[in-house]
């Protein structure tokens, strides 16, 4: 039985771990944490914030997740894309998600991220036991 979410990796070009360790740490706040050192020989970083885990690792042939992204859920989002926004960053706000206010952003080397916060107290419609539409995953669309 899968009893949780570990964390989550992106990957990042060689020589990148300067301009993320200032971007996750320094703009999102994120501590950056050691990384084994068999592991730390590859290269990369890796991050945490409360139980947010976010690993990033070198890839030689490196593109970036332009579909695939975390979703960040964070507390004052505006916040958060007034930051992302000063530092050159771009924020895409997208109001299609009920019960959420959210935006999308970038890394320093491309990847996709999502940030959302809920807009009304309690669990949120995307939790597996809360009610919510169904969406064909093939599609995005709700039927």
């Amino acid at each position: 039985m899968l009893a949780a979410l570990d964390h989550v990796q992106l990957a990042a070009p060689p020589g990148s771990e300067d301009r993320l360790r200032a971007y996750y740490s320094g703009v999102l706040g994120m501590t950056e944490v050691p990384k084994p050192p068999v592991l730390a020989a590859r290269g990369g970083c890796w991050f945490e914030a409360g139980t947010v885990r976010l690993h990033l690792g070198v890839e030689e042939d490196f593109r970036p997740a332009r579909k695939a992204h975390p979703g960040l859920r964070v507390t004052g989002i505006a916040a958060y894309a007034a930051r992302l926004a000063a530092r050159g960053a771009p924020v895409t706000w997208d109001d299609t998600l009920p019960g959420h206010r959210r935006f999308y952003s970038e890394d320093p080397v491309g990847n996709r991220l999502e940030f959302l916060e809920p807009t009304a107290p309690g669990p949120s419609p995307l939790a597996a036991n809360a009610p919510h539409a169904s969406v064909d995953t093939t599609t995005g669309n709700q039927p």
